[in-house]
C-alpha cells in the first residue's frame, strides 16, 4: 500500500502558477509510475499528466499541454506537477495516483486531493 499526500494547492489569479507535490510513503516509489488527475466541480475527474518510473516517458493532456510539467525525484519520493499559465478552467480538485508498472492500465492508489482555484 502507498500513501499519497498531496500539497502545494490554494488560489492562484490568472496567468499565475503554483507547484503541486505528492510525497509518496513506502521504499517502493520508483517502481510506480505515477499521475496527476482532476475533478472539477459537476465533472468527471479527467487525466491531466503522468511519468514512467524512470521519468523517460511522459504523457499530458491537450489542455494543459505547454503550460503544466511533471516530473519526479525518486530520492524523494515525490511527484511533482508544476502548473504555468493558469486558466479559470483549471479550478479543480487535483489528485495525485500511482500504478506498479509502466504498463498497467488502472490508479488503484489516489491521494486525498488538493483544492485549486484561479481567479479570472
Amino acid at each position: 500500500q502507498v500513501q499519497l499526500p498531496e500539497s502545494g494547492g490554494g488560489l492562484v489569479q490568472a496567468g499565475g502558477s503554483l507547484r503541486l507535490d505528492c510525497a509518496a510513503s513506502g521504499r517502493t516509489f520508483s517502481m510506480y509510475a505515477m499521475g496527476w488527475f482532476r475533478q472539477a466541480p459537476g465533472k468527471e475527474r479527467e487525466f491531466v499528466a503522468s511519468i514512467s518510473r524512470s521519468r523517460s516517458t511522459t504523457h499530458y493532456a491537450d489542455s494543459v499541454k505547454g503550460r503544466f510539467t511533471i516530473s519526479r525525484d525518486n530520492a524523494k519520493n515525490t511527484v511533482y506537477l508544476q502548473m504555468n499559465s493558469l486558466k479559470s478552467e483549471d479550478t479543480a480538485v487535483y489528485y495525485c495516483a500511482a500504478k506498479f508498472g509502466d504498463y498497467v492500465v488502472e490508479y488503484p492508489y489516489w491521494g486525498q486531493g488538493t483544492q485549486v482555484t484561479v481567479s479570472s
